[in-house]
């Protein structure tokens, strides 16, 4: 009897262990859109070096999304944007490439313009800055001296 009963303890122990594990995969690691309510919009960049998928995007400083899938078209780069559901982002809204610190990871950084008309679900981000290689910026000041 008590080793039935031990066995029913640890059952429902590792039921709890999985579902905490479920819980925080898909809730605070983000993975998929489960949970989430969010939409999409797009934007193009000559380049996006370093950036990657799962990526903040930030209006002054603050978390507003992430960055979904980056592909290829016609020699740019386009890249989904994630926007939590409510942020609402302006038609001259610009999209630029920025790095946290010196030598930091790459997030996208929104400056909302003045426009009242809004991008919808779906649409395009049409002001867009690629972002400063710092190897380049190294580069040029080495070869000027």
């Amino acid at each position: 009897m008590n080793q039935r009963r031990l066995e029913i303890g640890v059952g429902l122990f590792v039921l709890a262990g999985a579902a905490c594990l479920i819980y925080l995969t898909i809730f605070i690691g983000q993975v998929g859109s489960l949970g989430h309510n969010e939409y999409l919009v797009f934007a193009e960049f000559t380049s996006v070096e370093g950036l990657r998928e799962g990526a903040s995007v930030e209006i002054a400083g603050v978390p507003v999304g992430r960055v979904g899938k980056i592909t290829l078209d016609d020699e740019r780069a386009r890249v989904e944007l994630r926007i939590k559901a409510g942020v609402e982002l302006d038609k001259d809204v610009i999209c630029s490439v920025r790095t946290k610190g010196i030598i930091g990871e790459k997030f996208l950084r929104l400056m909302p313009g003045g426009a009242e008309e809004l991008i919808k679900p779906g649409g395009r981000i049409k002001i867009t800055e690629s972002g400063v290689d710092l190897q380049d910026v190294v580069g040029e000041l080495i070869h000027k001296f």
